[in-house]
């Protein structure tokens, strides 16, 4: 086991074990539950790649995550090496007017074989770090209904002429309607040219405001700009944040992301931050 492997499971607080369906369960959910889905470098005008050994070294070495081709990146690396046969695979997240063949390489999923249980006999497993509010474990990559805590996920296999061969329905409360699969195994490095545009289009939805979210097992943790939105089961809270140490401090003590930023850099992120949003409530109050 390689030194950042071993890094990387001390930041989950899990121990090496044995691939397995029960042990890759345990790892998804440290990931998810402690790796946060940011995209906070992109805001501070952090140059990161998607190369999969360089995504695994950042999050076993520091207290930064990133987005779905870094992160999926980064677990697949670390299953690699603990001997799971991982692959990546093309991936669209849609929104509730359903799959697009548009959206396909505009998120990259992981599929694991040879993890059999007895509900999953075939050994196949959707996993996914890189959704931010939706996968809590790997669900199996057979058809049906699963319940993970308060939310409700589907999967089903894609009749001939539709969207990818597989689809992921999110929970009604998420913040997405799904996600298309590709059932083949691709290099990450497949998605450079739509990682180039999600990190420098004006038009990149990645770019409009900096997120960060984790999941837990009744909910989801977010931070999307200013405004912190905590939802366990049914409750739901939410804070905004009226100062630059006050952000910081619920960054790092609710995500547990530490942004090693400089502090002119910070503070600039957060002056137009918290500018978006006084202009956002204020339309609202003047609508």
């Amino acid at each position: 086991m390689n030194p950042t492997t071993t890094a990387y499971l001390r930041r989950l607080g899990v121990p090496a074990e044995p691939p397995s369906a029960a042990a890759l369960a345990r790892l998804h959910r440290a990931h998810v539950e402690r790796i946060p889905y940011e995209t906070f470098w992109l805001h501070l005008g952090e140059d990161r790649g998607i190369d999969p050994a360089g995504s695994a070294a950042l999050v076993a070495g520091s207290t930064r995550g990133g987005y779905c081709y870094q992160l999926n990146g980064a677990l697949a690396t670390l299953l690699a090496d603990l001997g799971y046969r991982v692959s990546a695979a093309v991936a669209g997240v849609h929104d509730a007017a359903g799959p697009q063949a548009s959206t396909l390489r505009n998120h990259v999923a992981l599929l694991v074989d040879g993890c059999p249980t007895e509900a999953n006999p075939g050994g196949r497993w959707y996993a996914d770090a890189g959704l931010g509010d939706a996968l809590h474990e790997p669900l199996p990559l057979v058809t049906g209904v699963y319940a993970q805590g308060p939310m409700r996920f589907g999967m089903s296999e894609v009749a001939p002429g539709g969207v990818g061969d597989w689809h992921f329905s999110h929970d009604r409360a998420g913040s997405f309607g799904g996600v298309s699969l590709v059932d083949a195994p691709v290099p990450i490095a497949s998605f450079a040219d739509r990682h180039h545009y999600h990190r420098t289009s004006a038009e990149s939805s990645f770019a409009r405001t900096p997120t960060a979210q984790l999941r837990h097992p009744t909910g989801t943790a977010v931070v999307r700009g200013c405004v912190f939105t905590r939802t366990d089961g049914a409750a739901t809270s939410t804070h905004t944040c009226e100062r630059l140490g006050e952000w910081l401090d619920l960054l790092d003590g609710e995500l547990g992301l530490r942004l090693d930023a400089p502090a002119a850099a910070l503070a600039a992120l957060w002056t137009r931050v918290r500018r978006a949003h006084d202009t956002w409530t204020g339309a609202r109050t003047s609508a």
